[in-house]
């Protein structure tokens, strides 16, 4: 969905690397899936302690990679904030690699049935797969299995939530919304779903319609308030008064933070952070992208951690 491509040349300066202080294990890893080989990147605590661990699949975006994700490259993502609570917080995250679809780009086979450019592969059963691994090594705890995914990667996390099983006890979804023509068959169940998006997103546009960058726009969306709907009603939270809170504004840029939380602590809980002429990226207060690729892509709101504020989200969710 989004060109991470262009981050090589776009991230002049102001991207801060993690300190070498951090003790986190990245292992590339690799499982059988339908005859192919997939692969990710295990994330573990130097010491891991005894007993299962909370689980986060990491899903990068359109044209990203599972080794940018978690650090890798001259501007790693903002998802790669992660490694550092993997360290702090003694918590398992799985980087997955998505593989190239018909237009030569990784990616993930998310519920659009009209996109032909993503890959025909069954990435419901990659997920479950890595997740089951590491339960039944006896490390990661099947009831706190968690999915956290950038544009095309948050428009696969819906997909996780809907039909893998057992269903990870929340997601959190950045700049992407739910598909307008799903392929998707799973009956939806009660998820907790954390959105974070731009007002000014000009790739998936936050009222909905035609996705793409530039102009190609292959498939179609529902907007960021009817996905936040419909898991309002799957989760039995439609009449629920919601809490608003702002983020203080720690920066001179036009963007603002708000988030609007419906439903307990603990879950079933819907979360939706706006920002306010925000654009199609992770909200970072470390990880920064460069001025044209901000003009490219919009702007990127240096408030929160987009990362910190999914696992805060996810903590206190336990699952069936």
């Amino acid at each position: 969905m989004i060109f991470r491509n262009l981050m090589l040349l776009c991230a002049a300066g102001s991207t801060l690397l993690l300190s070498s202080a951090n003790a986190a294990d990245k292992i590339p890893s690799h499982i059988g899936i339908a005859g192919q080989q997939r692969e990710y990147i295990l994330v573990t605590p130097d010491v891991l302690p005894a007993g299962p661990r909370p689980l986060v699949l990491v899903l990068h975006g359109h044209i990203g990679t599972a080794a940018n994700a978690m650090g890798a490259g001259w501007a790693p993502s903002p998802l790669s904030a992660w490694v550092a609570i993997v360290d702090r917080e003694k918590i398992l995250v799985t980087a997955l690699q998505g593989l190239q679809g018909a237009d030569r780009r990784t990616g993930w086979h998310d519920c659009r049935s009209d996109d032909t450019g993503d890959p025909d592969t069954n990435d419901v059963a990659f997920a479950a797969a890595v997740a089951q691994n590491l339960i039944a090594g006896g490390r990661a705890d099947p009831k706190r299995v968690y999915v956290m995914g950038m544009s095309n990667g948050a428009m696969m996390s819906y997909r996780l939530a809907l039909e893998m099983h057992p269903a990870p006890a929340a997601i959190a979804a950045v700049s992407g919304t739910m598909a307008l023509h799903s392929a998707c068959t799973g009956a939806a169940h009660p998820v907790s779903v954390l959105l974070i998006h731009g007002a000014a997103d000009p790739v998936v546009p936050y009222a909905g319609g035609a996705v793409g960058f530039g102009h190609r726009k292959p498939s179609s969306v529902l907007g960021v308030e009817a996905t936040r709907d419909f898991w309002l009603r799957v989760d039995g939270l439609s009449g629920v008064a919601p809490v608003a809170y702002s983020f203080p504004h720690l920066a001179t840029d036009s963007t603002r933070a708000l988030k609007t939380t419906y439903g307990e602590d603990r879950g079933p809980q819907v979360e939706l952070i706006d920002i306010e002429h925000g654009g199609h990226v992770e909200p970072s207060l470390r990880f920064h992208y460069g001025l044209l690729y901000r003009r490219l892509i919009g702007a990127q709101n240096r408030d929160l951690e987009s990362a910190e504020e999914a696992w805060q989200f996810f903590r206190s969710k336990s699952g069936n």
